[in-house]
């Protein structure tokens, strides 16, 4: 284990997505606002999806605080910009109409702009637009080199990347295991407004509320069950977080594997396109993995390149849903639990994950998404029952140790406050996320989206009397001229029509 200390080493990076909505409540219809920079460049602020789907990005830092702080100030130079717009605080999206009423984002008419377009446009044929408006946050984050320094010594051997790559691998593997631990203490979106279903059938056996909310009495994360952001189909794909040489080559066959599925999209016959290929992967962001291993690209360079190149360099999080309860979406005391948690899928034992294994490890998952705070709800340890409460205790105890190592020089305890915080909720279950928002649904006897608008108010009201912490708004101003003269210049810089540039990028 690390000498006290080693928690103010860990780095950080943190995306959020919101969207844009209009004080009625429904799906702001806007383009990207202009004062907020160029979607394809700027450093902080882009859209995701759609027109309205904002994502918020902070740089990498190693202090919780200052990235917390770095998201509200985002928000609120959102705010200003845009005052008749507020910020849906939740991962469901509010009241949505048509799907065509969900405008593609717009990058601009480089080459590698009207491909990221037309990329979502493939996404919209392929799975529908409704999908692509749940927001959430992906929580990216590594280990200082002294970790995987003491790491190989305790393994008897050498720090290399290669041996970085499996150590991340293997917190990976463990993450899967228990990812319904983060699933029942963070998940909140247990209630959806019904317009995100239309017409679509469902099997789940949902109740209502309001004028049109559908929940699930003990869901803790709708977004991340077969109805939110996942698909069904990637799992037959059998990538697997064993061997980085075994992702890489998974992820590269799925790239250049035809599906008879989408073999109906049209994808540049008679420069007809509606989709970037027919393949099961248009591209490799379109691997729905709750986790991710991860390395920052050069220029032009795939992800499975930049992994190839020089091994993992930070794992991706993106199986957790926007808090609402928290301006930010995301709070101090869940990062700091984040890093614990993190920290022990590193230290305890991770096999090799298997084809029975990645079924056990789902099922124990969606079990937690539908069912979680149902009292006494079990789930599969070793093939043994075991209730969700029991595991997570045995979970906790060693979960403490970490803590009291990590508070070893601070006089204020933070990480055993956070993870005293979360045991409350295994405790009891109408702490968590989902409870509080199911709880005040029948309690006030009022739709999701009732709710959803009266956070968005109170956070826009808060941002507005309070100053930037930590982005100057003049910086963030010059970030938004900049990231306009960047994309300019890139759109010069094309020397291909846009057909010869996608041949040229799938030729490898």
């Amino acid at each position: 284990m690390q000498p006290a200390g080693f928690s103010a080493q860990l780095s950080r990076g943190i995306e959020k997505e919101a969207l844009r909505i209009k004080p009625n409540g429904q799906l702001a219809d806007s383009p990207h606002p202009k004062n907020l920079g160029s979607a394809l460049t700027h450093s902080y602020i882009t859209t995701d999806y759609s027109e309205s789907l904002l994502e918020f990005i902070t740089p990498v830092e190693q202090n919780t605080k200052k990235s917390i702080e770095q998201l509200l100030d985002l928000h609120k130079f959102s705010y200003q910009q845009h005052p008749n717009e507020l910020l849906w605080p939740m991962s469901m999206p509010c009241f949505v109409g048509k799907e065509d009423d969900i405008q593609l984002a717009y990058y601009g008419e480089s080459n590698i702009g009207k491909m990221k377009t037309l990329y979502r446009e493939g996404l919209k044929h392929r799975y529908g637009s409704y999908m692509q408006v749940i927001s959430g946050v992906h929580f990216n984050f590594s280990f200082p080199i002294s970790f995987w320094q003491a790491w190989a010594k305790d393994k008897g051997q050498d720090c290399c990347k290669d041996m970085i790559s499996c150590g991340y691998l293997s917190v990976l593997r463990n993450v899967k295991r228990h990812l319904w631990v983060l699933a029942y203490l963070f998940g909140a979106s247990p209630a959806l407004c019904s317009s995100f279903l239309k017409d679509k059938k469902s099997n789940f056996p949902f109740e209502k509320i309001g004028k049109g909310t559908l929940y699930l009495p003990y869901a803790t994360s709708l977004r991340m069950s077969d109805l939110g952001y996942t698909n069904k189909a990637q799992s037959s794909l059998g990538i697997r977080y064993n061997q980085l040489d075994e992702y890489i080559a998974g992820i590269k066959k799925a790239i250049k594997m035809p599906s008879a599925d989408f073999a109906h999209i049209p994808y540049g016959k008679n420069g007809d396109y509606k989709q970037l290929n027919n393949n099961v992967l248009q591209i490799e962001n379109e691997y729905y993995s709750p986790v991710r291993p991860k390395r920052v690209t050069l220029s032009g360079e795939k992800p499975s390149e930049a992994l190839e190149r020089d091994g993992i360099q930070y794992i991706e999080i993106r199986a957790l849903d926007i808090d609402p309860f928290s301006p930010a979406g995301v709070s101090e005391d869940q990062v700091k639990f984040l890093d614990l948690f993190l920290t022990w899928c590193a230290l305890v034992e991770s096999p090799e994950l298997h084809a029975s294994d990645e079924f056990l490890n789902t099922a124990n998952m969606q079990q937690t998404l539908l069912y979680g705070r149902k009292p006494n709800v079990k789930l599969k340890r070793d093939d043994q029952d075991i209730s969700l409460t029991d595991w997570a205790l045995d979970i906790f105890a060693e979960l403490k140790i970490i803590a009291e190592i990590f508070d070893q020089d601070s006089t204020n305890k933070a990480y055993q406050l956070a993870l005293e915080k979360q045991l409350a909720k295994i405790n009891n279950s109408d702490l968590t996320p989902s409870a509080k928002i199911i709880n005040q649904l029948l309690e006030q006897n009022i739709d999701n989206g009732a709710l959803g608008m009266q956070l968005a108010k109170q956070y826009q009201a808060e941002a507005n009397t309070r100053g930037f912490y930590q982005f100057d708004p003049e910086y963030l101003n010059q970030e938004t001229q900049k990231s306009f003269d960047k994309q300019v210049s890139i759109e010069a810089s094309d020397k291909l029509d846009f057909t010869d540039f996608l041949q040229a990028y799938f030729a490898d």
